[in-house]
């Protein structure tokens, strides 16, 4: 059975606001999938209809079989979330907000001594667990959060931007954790970022989402191979957009040739870049700032959309 299932799912606020327009999608036992779009672009609204808290304008979608609009009790049960903000008691210890999660859940008090305990070592938080929450970092308080999403032992875990606030070096740690989790626990994951390296790094499969459609839905590798190993990438004086028409009349620019404000970007599938260059030159474009590197999400995000991913918000 697919734990995941998403038919035609819509959400059009009051006034006519489309967040998201009839996406389809599904996520297999045991699979990280990841939803990847900047800020607005619609990630929030349908983690929202998955996990009954946002009800669908149209369209479906089924956690383990139980339809979330229909039977919304049902989908909860097999289900648990991570939200952007943390929903934690700072009062209470991390080992109380534990207990009552189970207790609110009906795990009974002996399975939920040896699930917290398992939880704790899992998600290395041994030390503060019976220290109060309010004393907790952002990467501390975001490791307690997953443990509370996964005491009730969900078949699927939802991640809504988990890494959202931390420095690098508690974001890359935290990463490592999820990353884990797959190896430890029997649960699918489906995680919203808007960073393409966490979603590079945890997903096996990844869904674009922009401006609340999904543009494309493949395996990273898969989306990068698009556009070959290497790319060659610069500046020039004239529009850039006409540069890329050229550069394409001339066989040396494919359709997936993108231009960005004054930014060119060629995928060479095997061409030397010298030979672009050459052909480049030729043809008085004075090209600057050249440089050629591996493609990245973002690149395949610019390709698709027309915009940067960072400008997409």
């Amino acid at each position: 059975m697919t734990t995941i299932e998403v038919r035609g799912l819509r959400k059009t606020y009051p006034g006519g606001v489309e967040a998201v327009k009839g996406i389809d999608f599904d996520v297999e036992p045991g699979e990280v999938f990841g939803l990847l779009g900047p800020n607005g672009a619609g990630k929030s609204t349908t983690i929202g209809m998955l996990t009954t808290t946002v009800a669908p304008t149209g369209g479906s979608a089924r956690l383990a079989g139980y339809d979330v609009a229909k039977q919304p009790l049902q989908a909860r049960s097999v289900s648990s979330v991570v939200f952007q903000e943390p929903v934690v008691d700072g009062s209470l210890s991390g080992r109380e907000n534990l207990e009552l999660h189970a207790r609110l859940w009906g795990v009974d008090s002996a399975r939920a001594a040896r699930r917290i305990e398992e939880l704790v070592q899992v998600l290395g938080i041994a030390e503060l667990i019976d220290r109060k929450v309010d004393s907790y970092s952002g990467g501390q308080r975001r490791r307690l959060e997953i443990a509370r999403a996964l005491v009730s032992k969900p078949q699927v875990l939802f991640l809504d931007e988990p890494t959202v606030g931390l420095d690098p070096r508690i974001r890359h740690e935290l990463l490592d954790v999820i990353a884990g989790l797959r190896a430890r626990e029997d649960v699918t994951i489906l995680v919203t970022t808007h960073y393409l390296d966490e979603a590079q790094r945890l997903a096996d499969r990844v869904a674009i989402i922009h401006h609340g459609e999904i543009v494309a839905l493949d395996r990273p590798e898969a989306l990068l191979a698009g556009l070959g190993e290497e790319i060659l990438e610069f500046r020039v004086e004239r529009d850039a957009e006409s540069a890329v028409e050229l550069l394409r009349s001339l066989g040396v620019a494919g359709p997936d040739a993108f231009a960005v404000g004054a930014r060119v970007t060629v995928a060479l599938h095997g061409r030397p870049a010298a030979d672009a260059l050459q052909e480049i030159d030729k043809h008085h474009l004075r090209p600057s700032e050249i440089q050629v590197r591996r493609p990245t999400l973002d690149d395949v995000y610019i390709q698709l959309t027309g915009t940067r991913f960072d400008e997409a918000a």
